[in-house]
C-alpha cells in the first residue's frame, strides 16, 4: 500500500516533489467511509485514490514515469545490467545546476503490517547513495545506508547484506535491495514484494496489459467478472469468449521465430494460446425482434473505445483482488466520463474494494471535479513555471478559508484558481485578416 513517493532532479522536474497519500484532517468526515483506509497498527489513515491535473507538458505523465523507473530499477537492477552498463536515467535539463547532479527517489509502504522507506540516488554511471529504513511499530529502524560503494548495516536484522558486501557482489551500478533479494535476504524479498504490488499502464498504450487481460479469460472466474464490467460499460456485449490459436494451422506470414517458440511452449507446458476474443451481439429483424447472436472479433470489429476498456479491466480486476497500487498514466483516453467514474468508485468502495486497492491516475477529465468523488486531499496538480520546473501540490495544500470543502471544484480549477492551467496565447493572429 503506497503512502508517500517523491523524486528531485527527474526529466520534468528540478526541484523535489512529493505525493502523499496520508489523509489530511482537514478533510474529517469527507467520504471517511469510502475513501480512506484505516489503520489502526500504524494510527495512519491512507487515502484509497488520487488525481493528477495539469495542463500539456506540465509533469503529469512524467510523474508517473518516475514511480515506473523506480519500480523496475528496483527489482531488475541486478539482473539486466552487466557491469559499466549506464543506469536509464534523465535529469532535469535546462538548469547548469543539475547537470551533475544525481536524480533522487524515494518511497514508503505498507507491506504485510511494516512501514519501508526506502530511496536511492543515481547517475548514468552509479549509484550514489541508497537507504532502508523499516518500522514495525513505533521507532523507525535504519538497515542498511550506502554511499558510493561503503556500506552501513544493521548488524542484526541485515546480516545478509553484510556478507554480500564482503563478498563484492554489489556493483556501482546496481541496487544493493535488488542484489539481496536475489540471495534470498527476507526483508529484501519483502521490499521488493511490495514493489511488485505497484502496477503502472497507460491508457494510451493498452496493448502493452492488453495481453494479460487476454490471459485471464482463460479462467472461467475471471472471464465472467470481465464480462461483468463489459455489460456495465453498456457495450452491447452479451457474451465473451477466448479463441484458442490453431498450432497445426498458424499463420503462413507468422515469422518463424514466434511459429517456433509457441510450437515449443505449447507442447512442454501444455499451453494454450488466444488469438482472439470473440465478442457475442444480438442481432435483429426488420421488428426489432432477436433473432440470433453474432460474434465480432474484439480486435477488428470493437471500437477502439470497447478494446481499450477491455484491456483495463485485466489490471483493474487483479488490483481490487490482490490489493494492489495501481498507477494508470491518461485513465481517461478512449473511455467515457461516466465510465471513468465508475472505475474510481470501484476503488473507493468498501463493498468492491475489501483487500484496500489504491489508484492513482492523471487525466484532462475535469468534469470528475464535480462527481463527488474526491476529497480535497486525493486531487493534485502539476504546474511548471518559465524555466520549465515542474512542481506538484494538492489541493488541500491552499488555506481552508481558499478552499472549502463544498466549493465548486470544476468550475474554480477550469477559471485559474488552483493555477495548473495553460494560458494561451491569441490565436486570432494565425490567421491573417482579410
Amino acid at each position: 500500500m503506497l503512502i508517500q513517493f517523491s523524486i528531485r532532479n527527474f526529466k520534468t522536474f528540478k526541484e523535489k516533489a512529493t505525493l502523499s497519500l496520508i489523509a489530511s484532517n482537514y478533510d474529517t468526515n469527507t467520504r471517511e467511509t469510502d475513501n480512506i483506509i484505516e489503520d489502526s497498527k500504524h494510527k495512519l489513515r491512507i487515502l484509497k485514490s488520487a488525481v493528477i491535473y495539469g495542463a500539456n507538458a506540465s509533469g503529469k505523465s512524467r510523474f508517473i514515469e518516475a514511480i515506473k523507473f523506480m519500480r523496475n530499477f528496483a527489482v531488475n537492477s541486478s539482473k539486466d545490467s552487466q557491469t559499466g552498463d549506464e543506469i536509464p536515467i534523465e535529469p532535469f535539463k535546462l538548469s547548469v545546476e543539475t547537470d551533475n547532479e544525481p536524480s533522487e527517489f524515494e518511497i514508503i509502504f505498507l507491506y504485510l503490517d511494516v512501514i519501508y522507506r526506502y530511496g536511492f540516488k543515481v547517475n548514468k554511471k552509479v549509484v550514489v547513495s541508497e537507504w532502508l529504513y523499516y518500522k514495525t511499530k513505533t521507532k523507525e529502524i535504519e538497515l542498511f545506508y550506502r554511499f558510493n560503494q561503503k556500506f552501513e548495516t544493521h548488524p542484526k536484522n541485515f546480516q545478509k547484506g553484510i556478507t554480500l558486501i564482503k563478498e563484492g557482489l554489489i556493483r556501482d551500478n546496481a541496487l544493493m535491495i535488488s542484489v539481496a533479494a536475489q540471495f534470498n535476504d527476507s526483508i529484501a524479498v519483502n521490499v521488493i514484494e511490495g514493489f511488485k504490488k505497484l502496477g503502472t499502464i497507460s491508457g494510451l498504450k493498452n496493448e502493452s496489459y492488453q495481453s494479460f487481460t487476454i490471459g485471464l479469460t482463460n479462467d472461467q472466474t475471471q472471464r465472467r467478472k470481465i464480462l461483468e464490467l463489459l455489460k456495465i460499460a453498456d457495450l452491447g456485449i452479451m457474451d465473451i469468449q477466448p479463441q484458442l490459436l490453431d498450432i497445426d494451422n498458424l499463420p503462413k506470414d507468422m515469422p518463424n521465430e514466434l511459429k517456433d517458440m509457441i510450437l515449443k511452449v505449447s507442447k512442454e507446458n501444455y499451453t494454450k494460446f488466444v488469438s482472439d476474443i470473440l465478442t457475442l451481439h444480438k442481432k435483429y429483424n426488420k421488428n426489432k425482434k432477436i433473432v440470433e447472436n453474432i460474434s465480432f472479433s474484439m480486435f477488428n470489429d470493437e471500437s477502439s473505445g470497447t478494446k481499450a476498456f477491455f484491456a483495463l479491466t485485466g489490471p483493474v480486476l487483479d488490483s481490487l483482488e490482490n490489493g494492489f497500487t495501481l498507477v494508470v498514466d491518461e485513465l481517461d483516453s478512449k473511455l467515457h466520463p461516466n465510465l471513468v467514474e465508475k472505475i474510481i468508485s470501484l476503488f473507493n468502495s468498501r463493498e468492491y474494494n475489501p483487500k484496500n486497492a489504491q489508484l492513482i491516475f492523471n487525466t484532462h477529465e475535469t468534469n470528475l471535479l464535480s462527481s463527488d468523488l474526491f476529497r480535497r486531499d486525493q486531487i493534485w496538480f502539476t504546474e511548471k513555471n518559465k524555466y520549465g520546473e515542474a512542481i506538484l501540490y494538492s489541493l488541500s495544500d491552499f488555506k481552508t478559508d481558499e478552499v472549502r470543502k463544498n466549493e465548486a471544484f470544476e468550475d474554480n480549477y477550469i477559471r485559474g484558481k488552483y493555477g495548473a492551467v495553460p494560458y494561451l496565447g491569441n490565436f486570432d493572429n494565425l490567421i491573417p485578416k482579410k
